[in-house]
């Protein structure tokens, strides 16, 4: 799968790929920083969940619209 470099999901893997190497890199900040991974891993999956739903019901909604067939066609 492609992601665009603008792409939101690219963005936060590379966040939380970003606060994971920062929690291991530091002995100090160790314990937030891995709260922090986990706090964000959680809210990368709620966000993945909630982009699913809105596809999904936007897909459906698009799919039961019915275009009729142009005048004079074959």
């Amino acid at each position: 799968m492609y992601l665009s470099p603008t792409s939101p999901l690219l963005f936060l893997a590379n966040e939380a790929r970003r606060r994971y190497a920062r929690a291991r890199a530091s002995e100090d900040l160790g314990a937030s920083a891995i709260e922090w991974v986990i706090i964000t891993g959680i809210l990368v999956a709620i966000a993945a969940a909630i982009g699913l739903v809105i596809y999904n019901l936007v897909k459906t909604e698009a799919d039961s619209i019915t275009i009729p067939d142009a005048p004079g066609g074959p």
